[in-house]
């Protein structure tokens, strides 16, 4: 039997969807996207708010590197591309609102689960970025969703600078919506109150920012297809290569 890297939960009309791989800083695998996946497709219509969230010390560090590393093929890259983009893609796609909850760091794809959120609480000490350029990988797959949620020109800056950026940052570009010191509790309390109000309300308003603000889907194709375009290169192999040496 595979792994249990995914525990979803239900409560009082609200699921939660906890990343569990805390000894890796839930980094992702291939297989964990998969959960994640049903995860998320398994929520069921009595469900009137979703929490996204991540045990241990860290939300999500992005992918397992190491795991790339080890495969010159770049199959598992592919693999874990189109795993978030297909993640990300459900999350907006549920009817329900859906918050996220992080801390400690939020990096490369970490930071695109935040693109299937309609709110986002962030510990003040999180930080944020897509660093994977410096080591081949483009992020191409991010950029509908993110540049869904802020600006163009911070979309560019944060797609293409390999630093990161704390919480307060993210806050004033409006990639997080609160900052709170017990994040797991804010967001509780936030889907408790969405689960409160009237569901048909509720799901209208969610439908009708879809249909407004969401990317394209071919938008989201296309940034699919850019980021794998570079998988398994010979670039993003040594830079991989020499990461793990």
């Amino acid at each position: 039997m595979s792994e249990t890297l995914i525990q979803s939960d239900t409560s009082n009309s609200i699921t939660t969807i906890t990343l569990e791989r805390p000894d890796k800083r839930n980094a992702m695998t291939p297989g964990m996207l998969d959960q994640l996946l049903s995860a998320i497709e398994a929520v069921d219509n009595d469900t009137r708010a979703v929490i996204l969230q991540g045990s241990g010390p860290t939300f999500c560090a992005g992918f397992d590197l190491k795991m790339c590393a080890n495969d010159p093929s770049g199959d598992t890259i592919r693999a874990l591309l189109t795993g978030l983009s297909n993640c990300v893609r459900a999350l907006r796609a549920l009817p329900q609102p859906v918050v996220l909850s992080i801390h400690g760091a939020a990096v490369a794809g970490g930071c695109a689960l935040l693109g299937g959120a309609d709110i986002v609480v962030a510990h003040p000490e999180t930080k944020l970025g897509y660093p994977v350029v410096k080591i081949g990988v483009s992020p191409a797959v991010s950029a509908p969703f993110l540049s869904a949620s802020i600006p163009d020109g911070p979309t560019r800056a944060l797609l293409m600078d390999p630093d990161l950026i704390r919480a307060q940052r993210a806050l004033e570009l409006g990639l997080i919506h609160e900052l709170d010191e017990h994040t797991h509790d804010r967001a509780l309390k936030i889907a408790q109150t969405l689960a409160n109000k009237p569901i048909a309300g509720v799901r209208a308003t969610k439908a009708l920012c879809n249909e407004i603000g969401s990317p394209r889907t071919d938008h989201a194709d296309n940034a699919l297809r850019a980021s794998l375009s570079g998988a398994g290169s010979e670039e993003e192999r040594a830079m991989l290569g020499a990461l793990w040496s």
